[in-house]
């Protein structure tokens, strides 16, 4: 008579199921990579996430709270120089992070899918959006309290930086070296200085 089969971790598994995600993207991982990156079978798979997609998307919501949180904590700052800065630097830490897989999960788990997998697309692309939509209220937020320029472009410096994020993922996965990613931050950061109005100028 068969045992009882054993136990597992199941935060662990969804930890080895997410790195898998991370490295190859939805589609580019079998259900025979999972089995073999969580060390349990297909059917317990099944039992404990329901399916593979079900399990990717929690495998991206524990991404978003733990390495992929790093541009909500950064926004934090009070100064909105501080806090881009900061998204910007943890944003290369993150995507070059020794034993990780490299870049930005979020961006290239699902890129292009195919037809059948539309809805996991579309789903990532709102957390970008919403990634986005995070940076410009930021910036508002700091014309609002006299920090920024009122003739700010807020949508548009929003944009630039929430592209930045996802080409320093691409950079990252192409092995750009960490040096090299954190050099061009000073250069990025020029155009959010030039709209800084000086302490002593704020209402």
């Amino acid at each position: 008579m068969a045992g009882r089969p054993r136990e597992f971790d199941r935060d662990k598994a969804l930890k080895q199921a997410r790195d898998a995600f991370w490295r190859r993207g939805y589609e580019g991982t079998s259900m025979a990579d999972l089995v073999e990156a969580m060390g349990i079978a297909s059917a317990r798979i099944y039992a404990a996430f329901g399916s593979k997609e079900a399990l990717f998307r929690e495998a991206v919501l524990l991404y978003e709270a733990k390495e992929g949180g790093f541009a909500d904590r950064a926004l934090e700052e009070d100064s909105v120089r501080d806090a881009i800065e900061s998204m910007l630097r943890a944003a290369v830490e993150t995507y070059t992070a020794p034993g990780k897989p490299h870049g930005c999960m979020v961006v290239l788990s699902a890129t292009n899918t195919s037809r059948e997998n539309d809805a996991v697309s579309e789903w990532l692309a709102e957390h970008r959006r919403a990634r986005t939509a995070a940076i410009v209220a930021r910036l508002r937020k700091s014309v609002k309290g006299g920090e920024l320029r009122a003739d700010a472009d807020i949508q548009a410096l929003g944009d630039c930086f929430a592209t930045l994020l996802h080409g320093l993922s691409i950079q990252a996965r192409d092995g750009v070296p960490k040096k090299r990613l954190l050099a061009m931050i000073p250069t990025a950061l020029q155009p959010l200085e030039a709209l800084i109005v000086p302490p002593s100028k704020r209402a």
